[in-house]
């Protein structure tokens, strides 16, 4: 492998850290690129992806590429991928493919009918989807002049939906005068809560505890807001059963790892529910894998530099929640900061750093001079940084005489933000030390994706990982 096919590969991982906010051209420039030089890694990390990766977006223009391709293989997976997916899902594969690609492969088009006739051919199933997913669906048998048998067109498009469907029970639901009809209905046909509430005009704790009941962790944790404004947590009762959801998300394998901290950013939650918030994405990131390296993480805290503190923060409970040796964190301008937290959740690290302020030039060596001063030896650094470094000891030069001393050559994770430089990039390349970059411009929930590229000996060993995941074969043909 090449230094330049492996920086091409390195740099699809580091693209996977950003999160487009449904704006799939902002990733597609990258997917082309590499689906076109080498189509074969693609094709796996797709699947390594789908498998392993946080950001919808992502997932999607993998689909979608993976159904464009020239390569039969990944035709197939593709195929079978976006079986996987949900209704709104699909519908914004099609888009970027029609809008983005201009292209809507006859395979492509099967896979979508395949997918359409599966639910149709399963009516709770196809009930369940169209529940959820309504227009998407609509869009999806319109948009491709897909004809939907008699049950699925009378739900979708005549608005006569059968007695036995979803569609007939939400009816009954907006029409139904008692809260106790309203809280059996949610109950036996386990209506969404973000359908439900459209069709009840007053929520009533009764009813809420009907909904609550039927929610997964994650809608818990996607609708709490919502359910704070609609007084849940004014109710011990419905705030109790609201406590033992998130209990059961910290131990769930469906859990986003930083949809909680989130909510925890977007709302003013009392402290109890804070602190289980915050449970849920400790023990999320848990479940990504161990760091059994010792690692040094370094952030930046020069002038104008509040983005790398806060940044550093997320990381240091991130990485010390799921290290198995030592970790050693500093903050640095000119000078070196250790940071210590007693324990190992992020209201911990939010103490440890609370004296820490952006201030003052930069001198990224100055932290690893420290450390060889004390002669902490780790096999990787994370350095939070834009590189902008203007004072000795460079960091380059610090790593030169560190790595002298100890024997080691410790593995460079750069994690840029901002209005970043390559230097440290570039002098470290000259002396053929391991480095690589990722460029943070995205949201706190994307962070967990670092933690593959963390709990590996070496980036060859997690892009070999990659490789050997195998590609799902379609057996219908």
């Amino acid at each position: 492998m090449n230094t330049t096919e492996r920086d091409l590969r390195l740099e699809m991982l580091n693209s996977l850290l950003t999160t487009p906010h449904r704006k799939l051209e902002q990733v597609a420039e990258i997917h082309q690129l590499i689906v076109e030089l080498d189509p074969i890694f693609y094709g796996h990390l797709a699947v390594w992806y789908q498998r392993h990766g946080d950001v919808r977006d992502h997932k999607e223009v993998f689909v979608a590429h993976l159904l464009t391709s020239n390569l039969t293989e990944h035709r197939d997976a593709g195929f079978m991928m976006l079986q996987e997916f949900p209704p709104y899902q699909v519908a914004r594969v099609v888009d970027f493919m029609k809008q983005q690609q201009n292209k809507m492969p006859r395979s492509a088009r099967t896979a979508v009918r395949r997918y359409l006739k599966t639910r149709e051919s399963n009516p709770a199933l196809f009930d369940r989807a169209a529940l959820r997913g309504r227009k998407a669906i609509k869009h999806l048998y319109a948009s491709l002049h897909i004809k939907p048998n008699e049950r699925a067109n009378a739900i979708l498009f005549r608005d006569t939906p059968p007695e036995d469907s979803l569609a007939n029970v939400l009816k009954q639901l907006a029409k139904a005068k008692s809260t106790a009809e309203q809280a059996r209905l949610i109950v036996e046909f386990k209506i969404p809560y973000t359908i439900a509430i459209g069709a009840i005009k007053q929520l009533t704790p009764v009813v809420l505890v009907a909904l609550i009941n039927s929610m997964t962790p994650q809608e818990v944790i996607n609708n709490l807001k919502s359910l704070q404004a609609r007084g849940a947590m004014d109710h011990p009762e419905v705030k109790k059963l609201i406590d033992s959801k998130l209990e059961e998300a910290s131990k769930s394998g469906r859990v986003a790892a930083f949809k909680a901290q989130i909510a925890v950013d977007n709302a003013d939650f009392d402290a109890d529910t804070v602190a289980r918030l915050e449970k849920v994405t400790n023990e999320q990131v848990k479940r990504r894998g161990t760091i059994a390296r010792p690692t040094a993480l370094l952030i930046d805290k020069s002038g104008s530099m509040d983005s790398a503190i806060a940044l550093g923060k997320q990381l240091a409970a991130l990485i010390s929640g799921i290290t198995q040796a030592e970790l050693f964190v500093y903050a640095f301008d000119t000078i070196p900061y250790p940071v210590t937290a007693k324990g190992k959740e992020l209201t911990d690290w939010e103490r440890a750093f609370q004296h820490i302020n952006a201030g003052g030039g930069t001198s990224i060596g100055c932290a690893l001079e420290a450390m060889r001063k004390k002669k902490q030896v780790v096999d990787q650094i994370i350095l939070v940084t834009d590189e902008g470094e203007n004072a000795t000891p460079y960091f380059s030069e610090a790593y030169k005489t560190y790595c002298r001393e100890f024997a080691v050559m410790p593995n460079v994770v750069i994690v840029r933000l901002g209005t970043y430089y390559n230097w440290v990039e570039t002098q470290l390349k000259q002396q053929q030390a391991p480095v690589e970059t990722f460029t943070f411009a995205g949201d706190y929930y994307s962070l967990p994706n670092l933690v593959p590229l963390l709990t590996r000996p070496s980036r060859l060993e997690l892009l070999m990982e990659i490789l050997d995941m195998p590609l799902p074969v379609r057996t219908d043909k």
